[in-house]
């Protein structure tokens, strides 16, 4: 797992030697690769280079690495990290690593998704991942207007807190029965014409719509777990001849992703800020580090719905919006 574990010393101004003294802060991503975590990373990046401290990067292999986040921690702490900031693979499975590692004074904040229990880490900082869904939700109930709704669920993996509330969330939207936001527990309705796993991938996301339209050819409404997967479906559907009768929603908001509703590929994207949660990790890392003052509890960075055409009674910002926020770009 060493292998994905990568150090890398910002200074605080090109050229400049970093101090030795400097605070360490480590960042634990799902993956190296979705875009996501890449701007997450950006943004951890240029908030260390503006407050002088050192980050360290690690990921997992893929999406569900446990082990790899753990290796990532264990060599986090070794490197002198006194802040951690981690996108848990696995919710429950991660607690452990992260229970030692608060033993030994290293503050612990979870990033975009919470652990499970959410007590593990100190403080999240994070998307109101649930009203991601239902604004999504109410979106796709609004455009489908009026029509059968035969809905295809692409999730992300069972177990996984944000992808439940996702779920949930645009079930509640749309007006289905759904669990509160508090559960892990995928809700299901008879709308529900087919439900699979995308891990947040293309390809799978394909291969997951590709065995749904398999399952159930006439869809109407594909809820999309995020952005990469939403394009996997989409390649499914023109496959199949069939994009122009499904609406497809999604969650992230991504530059690529909002190119993708302004081409009519997704409908509507609830839309996060990465960037702004790991410069608010950083920059709480550092006065740990100054004052060793922890934060607490939850912070909501926000969340919008970008679509290419608005839909009575839901609010929505438009395609530009959407492109001069992306993620949380300046």
């Amino acid at each position: 797992m060493q292998a994905f574990f990568t150090a890398s010393l910002l200074a605080l101004a090109a050229g400049a030697a970093v101090a030795a003294d400097a605070p360490v802060i480590g960042l634990i991503t799902k993956t190296e690769t979705n875009p996501f975590f890449v701007k997450m990373k950006e943004g951890a990046a240029e908030a260390a280079k503006a407050k002088g401290a050192k980050l360290l990067s690690g990921a997992g292999k893929a999406d569900g690495d446990n082990a790899g986040q753990i290796t990532a921690i264990e060599n986090m702490i070794a490197a002198g990290a006194k802040t951690i900031l981690i996108t848990p693979s696995d919710s429950k499975a991660i607690v452990p690593a992260i229970k030692k590692a608060r033993a030994l004074g290293v503050m612990v904040i979870a990033l975009d998704s919470p652990t499970d229990p959410a007590e593990a880490t100190d403080a999240l900082f994070a998307t109101d991942n649930y009203r991601a869904g239902v604004l999504i939700g109410q979106y796709a109930k609004a455009a489908l207007g009026g029509k059968p709704a035969k809905i295809v669920m692409l999730d992300l993996f069972p177990g996984h807190p944000v992808g439940a509330q996702r779920h949930n969330g645009f079930l509640k939207g749309f007006g289905l029965a759904a669990p509160d936001a508090k559960s892990n527990e995928l809700g299901k309705a008879p709308e529900i014409v087919c439900m699979a796993d995308s891990f947040g991938d293309q390809a799978k996301g394909q291969t997951a719509m590709e065995n749904c339209l398999q399952k159930a050819p006439e869809v109407t409404v594909v809820y999309t777990i995020n952005e990469p997967a939403a394009a996997g479906a989409f390649n499914a559907l023109k496959k199949a001849g069939k994009e122009q009768g499904a609406i497809i929603v999604s969650v992230d908001g991504g530059c690529q992703g909002i190119k993708d509703v302004g081409a009519g590929k997704i409908a509507a994207t609830s839309q996060q800020y990465p960037l702004k949660m790991a410069a608010m990790g950083v920059e709480a890392g550092v006065e740990y580090a100054k004052s060793g003052k922890k934060v607490a509890g939850y912070t909501d960075t926000g969340v919008t719905l970008i679509a290419a055409k608005a839909v009575g009674g839901v609010d929505s910002k438009d395609v530009a919006a959407g492109t001069s926020l992306c993620w949380g770009k300046k």
